[in-house]
């Protein structure tokens, strides 16, 4: 693989620009194709074959456009669909969102008590936890589904009085068993993470996974050469629908204006 290859990144709808904008910041020279699959979301409802399905094409999609690295910014595809991507990917090195965050929550734990919050189909999977736990079987993890905070963070209400009430809500039953790290298991949820630093304190923790998957991606392209270390990079955006408010809501994710993107018609059901 050379290293004039992309990053490709693909989430199922546009939470996964925060990783994109992390990438952005952290590997300034790297080109990125970013896929989102905007007509099908949320993929939360869907059944874990269905979502297989959905991974393995957009796998493939980006395989096609010569990329370097596979992201895979969707915590609810690396939950279920992690070994339909790497089959897909063959040689190419696949990161997701959940290792990432796996790793930093155990690195940074004191207390090896860690709190995980996320989307219901992500905190019913258990993925979290046995990714945890296959790097630290002394850790405990303690979970908690936060269904309202997408709404919230697509709405804007990133520091809104009903956005803070309904995080000290979500928080209570975790932060009672003290955890020291808080593992933010969305690609929305790091827009609020200002706002749930201050509910949970400083003596806590938070593990972004948007930075998180940035750091492991760019040890990665390092450990095996395939990182550009110069260069005016490209960056382009294919979704599979435009729906009202998508520039802006998406320009919110990534911190600056989106460009050109792109519509592809073929993974729409």
């Amino acid at each position: 693989m050379a290293t004039d290859g992309a990053i490709g990144v693909f989430d199922s709808g546009i939470g996964g620009l925060t990783v994109v904008r992390s990438l952005m910041d952290r590997l300034p020279f790297e080109d990125i194709v970013y896929f989102g699959d905007t007509a099908r979301v949320p993929y939360g409802i869907k059944s874990v074959a269905t979502i297989r399905r959905f991974a393995g094409e957009i796998a493939r999609f980006l395989m096609q456009r010569d990329v370097k690295m596979l992201i895979v910014a969707c915590n609810t595809m690396a939950a279920v669909a992690d070994d339909v991507v790497r089959e897909c990917a063959g040689e190419v090195p696949v990161i997701d969102v959940i290792d990432a965050g796996a790793r930093a929550a155990v690195a940074g734990s004191r207390s090896r008590r860690v709190g995980v919050i996320g989307t219901p189909t992500t905190i019913n999977s258990n993925a979290y936890a046995e990714r945890i736990h296959a790097l630290d079987r002394g850790v405990r993890v303690y979970s908690a589904a936060c269904p309202l905070f997408v709404p919230l963070v697509e709405e804007g209400w990133l520091d809104h009085p009903v956005a803070r009430m309904t995080a000290r809500e979500y928080l209570k039953p975790v932060l009672a068993e003290e955890v020291d790290t808080l593992v933010l298991g969305c690609t929305h949820y790091p827009l609020l993470k200002p706002l749930l630093q201050r509910v949970v304190g400083r003596r806590v923790g938070l593990v972004d996974s948007a930075t998180t998957t940035a750091e492991l991606a760019a040890d990665e392209l390092r450990r095996q050469g395939l990182a550009r270390e110069a260069g005016k990079p490209a960056h382009r955006f294919y979704v599979t629908d435009v729906p009202l408010r998508f520039e802006a809501i998406g320009e919110r994710f990534l911190g600056r204006s989106l460009g050109t993107v792109e519509k592809v018609d073929w993974a729409v059901d």
